[in-house]
């Protein structure tokens, strides 16, 4: 099975997601490609956002603590960082880290450091420090940001998500090329789209304007 993975790694609903379908996989024993798509939810063009203050973008986040127990993940929610970071240096670390075969590992990290560990993966030193977490030259991987190598690479794949794939909300997962929509955020839920249940409702995901419902 091949599952298109689009996310932007300040989307808690995507961290959920993430450790829920993997959990789920490891249950069915179904294999699976899992391709990572990127997609910056604030545009370098726009302001940053301010998750922390805002009580409206608050309250998204409240659909995931339930989830989250269950999962045993001690997610902020949201993380005490102001303003939220932009996102595009931290997926040109991820293109970095993937030419390398350790592109699973520094996502996985990048989600961690934020939504756990309460850092601002904006910052080319904290994600150089993850980069080296995780087995990567940090001295490679600053120069590689610095000089922009991975930049093309990355606003291309942000455009094909915003304007191929129309993405609006993250997470945004196709199986097999099939979009699915996720209500629950639960390895139950996933085991049953796995194995080729049809999903309903509008289903949740972050947008531009914050964490809720998005209707397609």
């Amino acid at each position: 099975m091949e599952i298109l993975f689009v996310t932007d790694f300040v989307c808690p609903y995507c961290l959920v997601a993430k450790e829920a379908l993997m959990l789920a996989l490891k249950e069915t024993g179904i294999e699976a490609e899992i391709i990572l798509q990127p997609f910056e939810l604030t545009p370098e063009d726009r302001p940053r956002v301010d998750t922390w203050n805002d009580q409206r973008r608050r309250e998204g986040y409240k659909r995931l603590v339930a989830p989250c127990e269950k999962l045993g993940m001690p997610m902020k929610l949201p993380p005490h960082v102001v303003p939220r970071p932009y996102t595009r240096l931290a997926f040109e670390g991820w293109f970095f880290a993937e030419a390398r075969g350790k592109g699973d590992a520094y996502a996985d990290a990048a989600y961690k450091a934020y939504f756990y560990d309460e850092q601002d993966i904006g910052e080319i030193p904290v994600l150089a420090a993850l980069a080296e977490k995780v087995g990567l030259n940090p001295e490679e991987f600053t120069a590689a940001l610095e000089a922009g190598t991975y930049r093309k690479q990355e606003q291309e794949a942000v455009a094909f998500s915003r304007d191929a794939l129309k993405v609006r909300g993250v997470p945004a997962i196709y199986l097999n090329g099939k979009k699915i929509t996720l209500n629950e955020l639960s390895v139950e839920e996933f085991v049953s789209l796995l194995k080729g249940a049809e999903s309903e409702g509008p289903g949740l995901s972050c947008g531009e304007h914050g964490c809720d419902l998005v209707y397609e």
